[in-house]
């Protein structure tokens, strides 16, 4: 990675760092939300051997326009289209319903670019280990699993581009919650 690609990122970090700052995950320590990101940036890199700058990027800011006051052409001045565009395909549509949310993730999987699928197969692993080892405090057994067997609807969706992490999704799977 050279100097300038080398500074996309870390700016990237910094970006996601400073727009996430006050929220917190929903586990019992109430971990620091950027761990969230930041761990998408290693499952990709260290788990999937994903080198694509672009989507490494668009993995540490996949929440933003989702979760904070981030707008898409604040992440298209600052990152690009080209981020910006993969950003875009994994954000959820907020005015949609829960429920709906999810539907709408499983209906659009296997349209995803395949920048995206990696974002979206990093995205379900880390959560994943989340909802194993850290679940929100709230979450029954039943909520749990149920979390899970929609997690794996969505990547048998956009199955066929990244056989190692859909690998580790697969052994991820299988830790769960009985």
């Amino acid at each position: 990675m050279n100097r300038e690609e080398l500074s996309l990122l870390v700016e990237a970090i910094a970006f996601a760092a400073h727009k996430h700052k006050d929220q917190r995950r929903k586990d019992e320590a109430a971990s620091p939300y950027i761990n969230h990101p930041l761990a998408l940036a290693d499952v990709l890199v260290n788990e999937g051997g994903v080198t694509d700058l672009n989507s490494i990027v668009a993995a540490v800011l996949h929440d933003t326009i989702e979760d904070t006051e981030t707008t898409p052409e604040e992440i298209d001045a600052r990152f690009g289209a080209t981020v910006c565009a993969i950003v875009e395909e994994v954000t959820d549509d907020k005015t949609l319903g829960r429920q709906a949310c999810k539907q709408a993730q499983i209906d659009k999987a296997h349209r995803l670019s395949r920048p995206a699928r990696a974002v979206k197969l990093a995205d379900k692993i880390c959560n994943l280990r989340d909802v194993a080892d850290n679940p929100p405090t709230d979450w029954t057994l039943a909520r749990r699993q149920a979390y899970f067997d929609w997690a794996k609807r969505v990547i048998d969706g956009l199955r066929g581009e990244y056989p190692e992490l859909e690998a580790v999704f697969d052994a991820v799977y299988r830790q769960r919650p009985a």
